[in-house]
């Protein structure tokens, strides 16, 4: 089915519905939705039994499904056979489970067929409560069994913030139960706009709003201070409450955030077209890819000297395998006439070399790459054919250039823009079709278009990309954010989080005016979320520490403080600790004498 948009409204098959009405009833929206907060019940200390089901009702929409107590030391879990990994309660818990309908009608084996919203919302005793909600975000399309009575999802996220730090916590399944995207069609093939709208930001504020009411109703006294944390799409879900609910929290983390979601999302795909367009289908071998990003490592990682074994600043780095006798193969002849010489099982040939160029670049409209010693896929702004970044230069591999297997989200979503469910794979079902590896016989042209077609569908997509750059109305309430992002995430590249925050810049009046109210930091090494994203195992990276940022939020919010330059360091026990600074955004630790592997050995410029 063709769907076009057209003058912020949204048009399907020749009807014509105006934005108001398609929020409503197709799930349409804008970053300015604004959703009305539930008002507040009175004060009723509920207790942690049954009796919650009928005593707390906010709104028609929310049904209680489910009251659980949990003493300290148990198991979290509601049936079934613990594993050594199920957590235990850190301390006397209530677990609450809601669905918040109206969620979306159909077939009962239909993945878009959803009852509504469900939330875990995770309530420390009233003696043990620090008076703060701190809610978490979630990952990838973010499904899961937070709407069942017989499973529970947030238990080791949620349950274990409420257990040790005493806030409360919740997490929200986006308003449906799957792990892929196929809920995102209906069973005729066509965008399914309401749970669209709930996945990209009905949830979010219904999630906020409903944690705050429940803690209202069971402490008798509202929370002092709501917070946020998320990464990947959690990072997303933050930056999407800011710019659409800037009322519902008072500071938030939002770390590698999977803003600008159709494009980098697309863009996702392009490394397994590199391998079906341009090496016959037969991709890049794991020991390959690794050989070239340690290359790459190699010939960017000398500071003071010495070799870090990841690169500071892949911005700077343009090394070219194409040009590297050591990398290709004896008898191979490279760019510029270099005479390959190596003899390694690993070795590739030009070919292969310039695949591995046009993963690090990014996706192009015609499968192109330039020379990475004019253009190594840095520009603020995509430029010419490029369409989105590539992986920066000595990232693993492993998720989107995986030799196996096409990265499912990516396949998922081309076929969603291309609303065509046979480009996905396997794991991708519909009435009309299933994934079937479509994506494969996909052209350079024809990725670019899914690209583009994603753009175009934003108003269907309830607006996912999250990219609205004016955050004035999160700023004026006196919100707070802090961010970090790898510059070796394997699965977003930072250089899209980069881009979106120079937009807010020049959106509203500058750096220095973000900066009073959203800190940045690039981490090198890092990748999504785990301490090294580098082809290199032995790197041992200086690294965020759990609860890091959020300490420094707390402490902004709540006291002023606002955070300047952040010492990380590598893990404990490993050998030797490094350390270094981060420092806000676009600041780089500069190296400037002594040890470059410590901290004390830079500033910030």
């Amino acid at each position: 089915m063709k769907v076009t948009a057209f003058a912020g409204q949204c048009r399907l098959i020749g009807i014509l519905l105006s934005a108001s009405v398609a929020a409503i009833a197709s799930g349409c929206s804008s970053d300015n939705d604004n959703d009305a907060p539930t008002p507040a019940p009175a004060a009723k200390n509920l207790s942690c039994d049954d009796s919650m089901k009928t005593e707390f009702a906010p709104d028609a929409n929310t049904t209680v499904l489910l009251v659980r107590a949990f003493r300290k030391d148990d198991l979290l879990l509601l049936s079934g056979t613990p594993t050594p990994t199920t957590p235990k309660a850190a301390n006397d818990l209530c677990l609450v489970k809601l669905n918040v309908g109206p969620g979306n009608p159909g077939p009962t084996e239909a993945p878009s067929t959803s009852p509504g919203i469900g939330i875990e919302v995770w309530l420390p005793t009233p003696a043990n409560w620090n008076k703060r909600v701190h809610a978490v975000g979630g990952g990838g399309w973010q499904g899961g069994v937070h709407g069942s009575t017989s499973a529970i999802a947030s238990a080791d996220i949620a349950g274990t913030i409420a257990g040790t730090e005493g806030a409360v916590s919740s997490q929200t399944d986006t308003g449906h139960s799957g792990a892929g995207g196929s809920f995102a069609m209906n069973p005729d093939g066509t965008i399914n706009q309401a749970l669209w709208n709930d996945f990209s930001h009905r949830s979010l504020h219904e999630q906020a709003d409903k944690t705050k009411a429940l803690a209202t109703a069971y402490y008798g006294s509202a929370p002092a201070r709501m917070y946020w944390e998320g990464g990947s799409t959690g990072g997303r879900q933050g930056l999407k409450l800011a710019q659409a609910n800037p009322a519902d929290y008072d500071g938030m983390i939002v770390n590698y955030p999977a803003i600008n979601w159709t494009k980098f999302i697309t863009a996702e795909l392009y490394p397994q077209i590199v391998y079906q367009r341009d090496l016959g289908g037969i991709p890049l071998t794991t020991n390959q890819f690794n050989l070239l990003g340690n290359a790459a490592i190699a010939a960017c990682d000398l500071v003071g000297g010495q070799h870090l074994g990841y690169i500071p600043d892949p911005s700077a780095c343009r090394y070219d395998p194409a040009k590297d006798a050591s990398v290709l193969c004896t008898g191979v002849v490279g760019n510029g006439g270099i005479a390959g010489a190596s003899s390694s099982p690993a070795c590739v040939n030009l070919a292969q070399a310039t695949a591995q160029n046009k993963i690090w670049y990014g996706q192009t409209s015609d499968g192109s790459v330039p020379d990475p010693a004019v253009d190594n896929g840095w520009a603020l702004t995509p430029q010419g054919n490029q369409r989105w970044y590539g992986l920066t230069r000595g990232t693993t591999g492993g998720g989107l250039a995986n030799p196996t297997a096409a990265f499912g989200i990516a396949a998922d979503m081309v076929a969603l823009e291309l609303q065509n469910p046979t480009l996905s794979t396997p794991l991708f079902t519909n009435a009309t079709g299933s994934g079937s590896r479509g994506w494969q016989q996909l052209s350079y042209p024809q990725l670019s278009n899914a690209f583009d077609r994603g753009v175009q569908l934003q108003p269907l997509f309830a607006n996912i990309n999250t990219d609205n750059p004016d955050l004035s109305a999160y700023a004026a309430r006196g919100g707070k954010l802090l961010t970090w992002h790898g510059l070796n995430d394997q699965l977003i590249p930072p250089q899209g989080t980069v881009n979106y925050y120079n937009r807010v810049a020049g959106q509203m009046g500058g750096l220095a005016a973000v900066q009073n109210f959203w800190k940045f930091y690039l981490v090198p090494a890092a990748g999504h979320g785990n301490p090294n994203g580098t082809t290199n195992p032995d790197a041992n990276p200086p690294a965020v520490a759990p609860g890091q940022l959020y300490a420094l939020l707390t402490a902004w919010v709540e006291q002023g403080t606002a955070p300047d330059a952040v010492v990380i360091q590598s893990s404990a026990g490993t050998s030797p600790v490094k350390s270094r600074p981060i420092c806000v955004y676009p600041r780089q630790a500069t190296y400037a004498s002594g040890d470059p592997n410590l901290a004390v050995s830079y500033t910030c410029q």
